[in-house]
Parts: C-alpha cells; structure tokens; sequence
C-alpha cells in the first residue's frame, strides 16, 4: 500500500494564559496536522508540534515519502532522517528537555508514524491498540493539570494561591471526573507552591497528587521541598536540572521522582538509570518517535524497574487518540496520563463523539484505526487562525516579558 500524498496543515486555537517557569502561554496555541493518503484511497491523521522550524522540517520530509510503503516503517523513517539532515538540531518547544539529533528525527517521524498507524488499522478493521498488542485496559486514566494562571476567556477563572488552585480542580474534576491531579509550579517561591499543594490534600484527601516546576528549583530546595511533602505526593517530577542533579536528589527524598526533561531521548536512559536519577518516565510518542518506539522504550523502562506515565503539551484530539491507544496497550503504565484537553475548551479538530472522559479516564476509541475522524471544518477555521494569528513560534518568556519586562526564568 503505496504513499500517494501527505497533506500538512498548520493551525492555530485559542490558549489559556496559563503560568509556568518559562513564562505564559500565548493566547494562540500552535499543532501542524498530518494527513497521509495511499494508492488504496486510505487516509490516516497525526497531530505533532506546531513551531516553525518543526514545520519546515515536516513538509520536508512529507515530501520524501510519497511512493513509500505504509508498512515498511524503517524505510520511513530512513526518509525522513535523510529530509532532516545530519547537523541540524532544532527540536526545542516549550520545556521538553535536552535537544538532540536523535530527538529531532524522531519527532518529525512520529506524526507519520501514527498516521500510517492509523491507515494499517482501517486497513485490518482493527483499532490502533491492536497493532501495538491488544488492550490490557479498555479505558486510560488521565489526571487533572492545574496551573497558576491569570483570568482568561475560559470556564476556570484565575488561580494564583492556593483557594484558586483548590476551585481550578473541582471545576475539572466535575467536569471530567479526574481522580488524580498534577500542578504545574515553578512560578511562585517554593513554600507557596507547598501550601497549594496542602490545600489540595486538604480539599481532596483520597486522590493522588504531583508538582512539576520544571527544574527551577535547586538540589537544596528540591531535597527541602520533598521532605516537606513527604506522605503527600505521588511523585515529585522534575524538581532540579539534569540526571546528577536528580540522582543527588533522589537519594535524599522520600517519593520517587518523575521526569520528561532530562531523560527524553534514548541515550540519556543508561546514565539515569545507572545512577538511580529517576523512578518514572514520562514517556510521548511526539518525540520518542511515535508509539511503536515508545512502547519499545516503555519494554526497556519496565527491565529496569522504571515506572511510567505519559507527558501531554496543549494537544488536541488526534494526539488524545494516540495517546490513549497506546497507553491502553501498554501495561507498565500505572499512573494517570497527563493531559492538557480540559484547557482546549472544546476546541478540536477531530468529530465530536469518538473521544470522551468517564471518570476522568478515556475509553479506547471505537472503530479502526485511531477511530477519530477529521473535522474538516474545524480544520479550515484554525488554518485560517493560525494565517492570521501572527505567532509561528512558542514563547512563553518573550509573552511574559511583554508584561512584565524584567522578568527571568527563576531559580528557587
């Protein structure tokens, strides 16, 4: 089954003012969808990042697979390592981590990936999950992500102490249902990122909590910060910059740590295990090149004793599905997956029905394939945003610092 055309869309939807250590959130979000198309009329979908020199490099390698095999992955991927080039490393968005060459390859591969995924299910009848193994769960659990944020056009109000914080959660957990939570801190000094976390206990004594301030803490505070939550969180992710530092810190700490900034590409995996610097992988198929590697990657994790749970950026839902399809496959993933649906307010461009939460988890979509359909629609619209938006690249200290001039990433 032959590649006969790959259509790459760029677009662009609305984005909550959400605060976090490298700034604010823009109020446009940016995503590129994929749409491969084969000699047998099939199409299959991917979603990936949205950030201008990912986009040069995924036109680029669209182009380098038309007359390819659906099936012949590894030639695939040769293709699109050759489109990509052997110097350049262009990989960074938001706070995913180290940039590598290896990462970049794979996160221009994985929306192709998935989209033949996708086409060999609809081609077999068989769900996505399927072609990964078969479920050992028929519905993925997903936690709420809370973030301090300024007020916005959205149903959640500011959140800037910890009775914000505590609303934020009802309001998504009645919502969605959510029987865990994640805050997303690094923007308030320490103790007041502690209290919200305290209020959260308070208000919701059974669920599961984790703070992720994206490595702006030192090792000092980090090892302070975990005694104090100790027998309140589920794990501490990201406290402190790189595997020493997050050896150091797990040594002397009474949860695990989680991470998806400094293990994110798979050379980085013999040094953090070899020193212990992290009890669980926050695994993406976005850029650990697609869900057939990142099951590979979760196969090696569980070898070693690592545990796992799934990173999510402001995705929408041809992502959700992806997710949820190989989270649903992969056994070794036992805490809720992140996910940042709740802020995308609705907005999608996958038909309305496929994708739903039932106490706070997804259930696998029916149907094959991703078994999710394209609104064409509500593609057309956020084209058009993303044309008229003006934003071709996230930045969210640039954004902040249009507010706030003298503002730094800080380092508690």
């Amino acid at each position: 089954m032959k590649i006969v055309d790959v259509a790459v869309t760029p677009i662009a939807f609305r984005d909550p003012p959400l605060l976090n250590a490298a700034g604010v959130h823009e109020p446009w979000a940016l995503r590129t969808i994929v749409e491969v198309v084969t000699d047998e009329g099939l199409t299959g979908l991917g979603e990936t990042y949205g950030d201008l020199d990912h986009l040069v490099h995924v036109r680029a390698a669209a182009k380098e697979l038309v007359g390819l095999d659906v099936y012949h992955q590894n030639a695939v991927y040769a293709a699109v390592t050759r489109s990509v080039g052997a110097d350049v490393v262009v990989d960074r968005h938001g706070l995913i981590g180290a940039a590598t060459h290896e990462k970049t390859v794979d996160r221009v591969y994985s929306p192709f990936e998935v989209a033949c995924l996708d086409i060999l299910g609809k081609a077999a009848g068989r769900p996505v999950v399927d072609l990964l193994g078969g479920r050992v769960r028929d519905a993925v659990p997903y936690s709420a992500y809370l973030f301090y944020k300024w007020p916005g056009d959205d149903p959640y109000g500011a959140a800037l102490d910890p009775a914000g914080l505590v609303a934020q959660a009802r309001a998504m957990i009645d919502r969605y249902g959510f029987q865990s939570i994640k805050l997303k801190g690094g923007v308030f000094p320490p103790e007041q990122e502690v209290a919200g976390i305290l209020a959260l206990r308070e208000a919701f004594p059974g669920l599961p909590l984790r703070i992720d301030p994206n490595a702006v803490w030192t090792v000092d505070t980090s090892i302070r910060v975990g005694h104090e939550l100790d027998g309140v969180l589920e794990y501490l992710e990201d406290p402190t910059p790189g595997i020493d530092g997050m050896a150091t810190v797990a040594a002397r700490v009474p949860m695990p740590l989680a991470t998806n900034m400094c293990v994110v590409t798979h050379e980085h995996l013999p040094e953090a295990i070899a020193k212990r610097a992290v009890q669980v992988l926050l695994i993406d198929h976005h850029y650990w090149g697609g869900l057939v590697r990142a099951a590979h990657v979760a196969t090696l994790c569980a070898t070693f004793g690592l545990e796992l749970s799934m990173h999510s950026n402001s995705h929408l839902g041809i992502s959700l599905a992806a997710m949820t399809h190989l989270a649903a496959a992969t056994s070794v993933i036992t805490h809720a997956c992140d996910t940042h649906t709740p802020w995308q307010n609705g907005q999608d461009v996958v038909a309305p029905g496929a994708l739903r939460f039932v106490n706070g988890a997804v259930p696998v979509p029916e149907g094959p394939g991703l078994g999710v359909e394209l609104d064409r629609d509500a593609l057309a619209v956020m084209h058009e945003q993303y044309e008229k938006c003006g934003v071709r690249t996230r930045d969210d200290g640039g954004y902040m610092r249009s507010f706030k001039p003298d503002w730094k990433r800080p380092v508690w």
